[in-house]
């Protein structure tokens, strides 16, 4: 299925997971060669020698281009967003690839300034910032992910599988992954006991809108470029279990010999996504393209 094929993870520290997950799962088949690192340890690349096969983890935890503005020369965490200019980590890189699975949402929770056209249009938790349009993240989520696919439409070089993978709800408790928040749960939820009206469950349904969006654009262009969904949100909504919160340790990422160890520490939860991908990459491969309404299962 992947034979001489190059795949793309592009996204924030969820997607380096889900990767980082896929490789331990691969690598029971072909230990890969490390070929490329950059300097901040976010762009990775894998080449499988015996497959011709190529992965890599692009960071680009916006999807779109972002300036995070600074103060007296320190970090302050508010960003610029432009929401119609895509982040060129990821772009520039397109034409190359034969999958490229996106995801993000989690850094969008912050101050932010949204631009369009290089004018400021609004602006997520401003505090009534005067003069300025007030948008809930989910807007600029939205928009993120509308700029990518249009671009993806636009790609006269490219011919891809783009898979989106549903947002993944935070598995903090008691504070965020910051401020002392932990993952102490041992057993997942039923499905009964978890929130489907949640704010999450908004994000979905944007993304779902927007995937909709580029493939009738796509089909109307005639693109080579298909479009399919990896809906993981009500699994990971009942797998708070499955974060590795406190006994996150780096040399768990390694191919080998720390794989298993970081591969069970993840329990089901990772495994159930790229289980999820892999049956959507294969249903993809048929010609056909996966269902927006699918779900991953526990």
């Amino acid at each position: 299925m992947v034979r001489g094929k190059k795949m793309a993870f592009i996204g924030d520290s969820l997607a380096r997971n889900h990767v980082e997950s896929l490789l331990c799962l691969l690598s029971q088949e072909e230990i890969p060669l490390e070929i490329y690192k950059d300097s901040e340890d976010r762009f990775k690349k894998w080449y499988f020698t015996s497959h011709d096969f190529t992965l890599m983890i692009i960071w680009s935890k916006f999807l779109i281009e972002a300036d995070e503005i600074m103060m007296n020369g320190t970090s302050s965490g508010t960003y610029n967003l432009h929401l119609d200019k895509v982040d060129n980590s990821w772009a520039n890189i397109l034409p190359k690839l034969n999958y490229a699975i996106i995801s993000t949402g989690h850094w969008f929770f912050r101050i932010m300034y949204l631009h369009k056209n290089n004018n400021l249009i609004g602006c997520v938790y401003c505090n009534n910032k005067p003069n300025t349009t007030q948008h809930k993240s989910n807007f600029a989520i939205r928009m993120a992910f509308r700029t990518t696919f249009d671009f993806i439409n636009s790609c006269k070089n490219c011919s891809l599988v783009t898979l989106m993978r549903t947002y993944s709800p935070s598995h903090f408790e008691n504070g965020l992954w910051n401020t002392g928040g932990s993952c102490n749960r041992t057993s997942p939820s039923s499905e009964v006991k978890i929130d489907l009206d949640g704010f999450e469950w908004e994000i979905r349904k944007s993304q779902l809108e927007e995937m909709e969006r580029a493939r009738e654009i796509g089909v109307k262009k005639g693109n080579k470029c298909k479009f399919g969904v990896v809906d993981v949100t009500r699994a990971m909504k009942m797998r708070r279990d499955g974060h590795p919160g406190s006994h996150w340790d780096n040399k768990c990422v390694k191919i080998r010999p720390h794989c298993n160890l970081y591969y069970y520490s993840f329990t089901d939860e990772v495994k159930i996504t790229n289980k999820s991908k892999q049956n959507t990459t294969d249903h993809q491969i048929l010609g056909g393209f996966a269902s927006s309404g699918s779900r991953t299962s526990c």
